[in-house]
């Protein structure tokens, strides 16, 4: 399902500085079943209050000004599902503020729900399309990502919707901060295999794995709910940490770290 037009032939990257916005294809689901009747009066009434509006073309924004007390840092989860997982990081996390991107209209429901009844206030919502909000977010400004289980779009000829790509990776190293981590998990094994190729060939990230232990969920962090459904069919999960390196310390492509047989990012 599409819901936007095409990029034009001439597609170009993002440019604040010019107010150049390409013009996106989003992949994926945006509604599900029909809303009961608390949920859609919260949609109406509370999101508002903690949602996230873009400034105009060619503006960006800190994240911190999203809150009503600045954070010291502020972390983003790009689709949050249901937001089980935000839920417990903002919950573990009191002094830092969370901005979670969603799309799927029925998963927002359900975070906007969880943070009314348990009065949480450092998350605030985007939602649509991650690689929208990328292009306002300003330079350094987010401590940390997290990419849980995304949909790994197992066809060849769908790879190139992956969620992990030369041009998000790109946007994802601007704004994050020189030290950040970012955090992914999936339980498909290609997409594992596209992932570390695509950020052990990106120069601006480090892979923080030292042993088997670093590929399993880190301790304090929940199972969400796909990944219990996933273990229940018999599936294993693989979480990858990287590292945003400082700016100015960038010393090339880790490509010889790349596991045995896996030879680019077009396996999987």
């Amino acid at each position: 399902m599409t819901d936007r037009p095409g990029p034009p032939p001439d597609h170009r990257k993002p440019d604040l500085a010019k107010g150049v916005f390409p013009k996106r294809i989003f992949h994926g689901r945006r509604k599900g079943h029909r809303l009961r009747s608390r949920r859609q009066a919260l949609l109406e009434t509370y999101l508002p209050k903690i949602g996230i509006t873009l400034p105009a073309p060619g503006t960006g924004f800190d994240p911190k000004t999203v809150f009503s007390k600045g954070p010291p840092e502020v972390w983003l989860e790009i689709g949050f599902g249901g937001g089980e997982h935000l839920v417990h990081q903002a919950r573990a996390h009191p002094n830092t503020g969370f901005i979670g991107c969603e799309p799927y209209v029925n998963g927002v429901a359900s975070l906007v729900r969880a943070i009314d009844d348990q009065g949480i206030t450092n998350i605030r919502i985007y939602p649509d399309d991650v690689r929208d909000l990328f292009d306002h977010l300003a330079t350094a400004s987010i401590a940390r990502v997290y990419l849980l289980f995304p949909d790994p779009w197992p066809k060849t000829r769908h790879h190139k919707r992956r969620l992990v790509n030369a041009a998000n990776l790109d946007s994802l190293a601007r704004l994050m901060e020189d030290g950040a981590e970012f955090w992914f998990a999936t339980d498909h094994g290609g997409y594992c295999r596209w992932t570390l190729a695509h950020l052990l060939r990106h120069p601006e990230f480090d892979w923080l794995a030292e042993s088997p232990r670093d590929w399993r969920r880190p301790s304090g962090a929940p199972a969400t709910r796909y990944e219990t459904k996933s273990a229940k069919a018999g599936r294993g999960s693989t979480y990858l940490r990287f590292r945003r390196r400082p700016r100015g310390a960038s010393a090339g492509p880790q490509s010889d770290m790349l596991p045995h047989g896996l030879t680019g990012p077009d396996k999987g």
